[in-house]
């Protein structure tokens, strides 16, 4: 399978593994990459000296190309890019700010960049700013999310109409006939989160990945948008959420309940009463725990199936 995103890459499938904190650590993100795939580590949950370990031991795990995902908002993001450099990754996808505030340095550096982004508007800028490719994320997506809430389906399109650099659709996406619609749209490839935080070498928390398998339809919200706003797993601190909306939440009354590492709390640790359950909507559809190798083989086999579907219509 041969594209603008495999080419870009040099990878052998159009599949990316999204960078979600407290999931993407060097397991998945080897194992991905292993199997054909575009694998990345997630340093938003990583101290910088995290993030080295984890490079490193990715590259003793795979010899095909890992990138890493890096939020703008990271504190300490100066350490980070300085050690993605250091240690020679190829690729970095930025996400949660401005593509223009980094975007220059690490091209510079010989580094292919992708920047996620959650409108048209901000499509356009990160072009602008000169990176390489596009993730376009529907609100149908686990973690931290856009506030205009435009569905995957409707933003591919709309996307890909206004930019000319590669496109990688990502929300919602955890099957092989997913994949096809999104490419149908206009996608290159796509970025592919819940469906690997269900796998076996998945950071997450075991029970973390059981809640997920048990979720249905209707068991996850976008909220905190006041904040940054998240999708998240319907649970004890969810309903404490929406009490305190109803009670007329301010900024910080919210941010005084969110207080610190509710996601690590959650995601990382098992706490899935107290914890921030980050995941998208299509959790309804994943109903099993597999080695993310075998991931990567069934959307494959899954979008042959639905192109041959789609060729009897």
């Amino acid at each position: 399978m041969h594209n603008r995103i495999t080419s870009l890459f040099k990878i052998q499938y159009p599949i990316i593994q999204a960078g979600m904190i407290w999931a993407s650590g060097w397991k998945l993100a080897s194992a991905v990459s292993n199997a054909g795939g575009l694998g990345i580590i997630g340093a938003g949950s990583m101290y910088p000296e995290i993030l080295r370990e984890h490079i490193q031991k990715c590259k003793q795990a795979t010899d095909k190309p890992f990138a890493v995902n890096v939020p703008m908002l990271y504190p300490d993001i100066q350490q980070l890019m300085e050690i993605i450099v250091d240690e020679g990754v190829s690729i970095v996808f930025t996400s949660a700010g401005n593509p223009k505030t980094w975007t220059t340095y690490l091209k510079d550096k010989g580094i292919t960049v992708v920047h996620v982004v959650s409108s048209v508007k901000f499509a356009l800028k990160a072009q602008e700013a000169g990176v390489d490719a596009i993730v376009a994320e529907g609100f149908e997506a686990g973690g931290h999310n856009g506030r205009e809430e435009t569905t995957t389906f409707t933003l591919i399109p709309m996307v890909k109409e206004k930019i000319s650099i590669p496109l990688i659709a990502a929300g919602g996406i955890a099957s092989g006939s997913g994949m096809l619609a999104a490419m149908v749209l206009g996608a290159d490839g796509v970025q592919v989160g819940s469906r690997f935080v269900a796998s076996e070498e998945a950071s997450s928390h075991p029970s973390f990945k059981q809640k997920v398998v048990e979720a249905q339809e209707g068991d996850t919200y976008l909220t905190l948008k006041e904040l940054a706003p998240v999708r998240l797993l319907k649970n004890k601190f969810y309903h404490d959420i929406q009490a305190l909306y109803t009670k007329g939440a301010d900024i910080e009354s919210l941010k005084t309940l969110l207080g610190r590492a509710r996601a690590k709390k959650g995601m990382f640790e098992g706490d899935l009463d107290e914890g921030e359950l980050e995941i998208g909507q299509i959790a309804g559809l994943i109903h099993d725990i597999k080695p993310a190798a075998e991931l990567v083989q069934q959307l494959l086999d899954e979008f042959e199936i639905a192109k041959k579907k789609v060729s009897l219509l």
